[in-house]
């Protein structure tokens, strides 16, 4: 039975039916909803030659000099340097004094060959919708290469698309991530789900401010 004896004896059969109901109601909108984030049309590339060219990349942080994070960083400077974009936005979380994601990813990114000029970061990337729509309105970003590894760019494409913007994926594998990616795969279910009603109750990032244009006037894509 789905209910054990103890429900059964507090509520009525009838009521134990709709509860019933309820749940499996519930349970096929969340599996809607993650089929819609996770399976939706995305142009997601596995090598930088095929990617178009674009103004910016937009790298997610994922934990200081973690592999993670370094993969991302090494696509992106492949990215650049192969002039696939000319301005790289480094998105994170710099939640306290020892925890600055971005200008983490901007010294490695700089050891590699990009100039720091190219490089913009932004503080306030706690979570990936926060981080695009920070990429949106304070950053004014209109099309970008999404950088980020394959179980997180479904959920980042979705975002960014239902905010707006032209992008396109490249994934950032380069290697196994052991244990940690059976983590990240469930995770991705929760997730993505918060997504979708993000969209849905189009919620305002938290932290916005003044605006910072990726691109000055004489630098502004076409």
């Amino acid at each position: 039975m789905i209910f054990p004896e103890a429900w059964r004896k507090i509520l009525p059969g009838g009521r134990q039916k709709w509860l019933a109901m309820a749940a499996l109601a519930l349970a096929v909108a969340l599996f809607l909803i993650y089929n819609d984030v996770e399976n939706s049309h995305y142009a997601i590339y596995q090598n930088i030659a095929d990617v178009p060219v674009m103004p910016a990349a937009i790298v997610f942080g994922a934990g200081i000099q973690s592999r993670e994070a370094r993969d991302r960083v090494a696509t992106a400077v492949a990215l650049y340097k192969q002039g696939k974009v000319t301005k790289i936005l480094m998105t994170g979380d710099n939640g306290h004094t020892n925890h600055n994601e971005p200008e983490s990813m901007k010294r490695d990114a700089i050891s590699s060959g990009v100039p720091a000029d190219d490089i913009t970061c932004d503080y306030a990337g706690f979570r990936t919708y926060d981080s695009l729509y920070r990429a949106r309105n304070i950053f004014e970003v209109r099309k970008a290469v999404l950088v980020t590894q394959r179980y997180h760019l479904p959920r980042a494409m979705f975002l960014a698309q239902k905010l707006g913007l032209d992008v396109v994926g490249v994934d950032a594998n380069k290697r196994s991530y052991g244990i940690r990616q059976v983590w990240y795969d469930l995770r991705e279910v929760g997730a993505a789900e918060a997504a979708w009603f993000d969209i849905l109750t189009e919620r305002k990032s938290k932290y916005l401010g003044k605006k910072e244009p990726l691109f000055d006037e004489t630098q502004a894509p076409k």
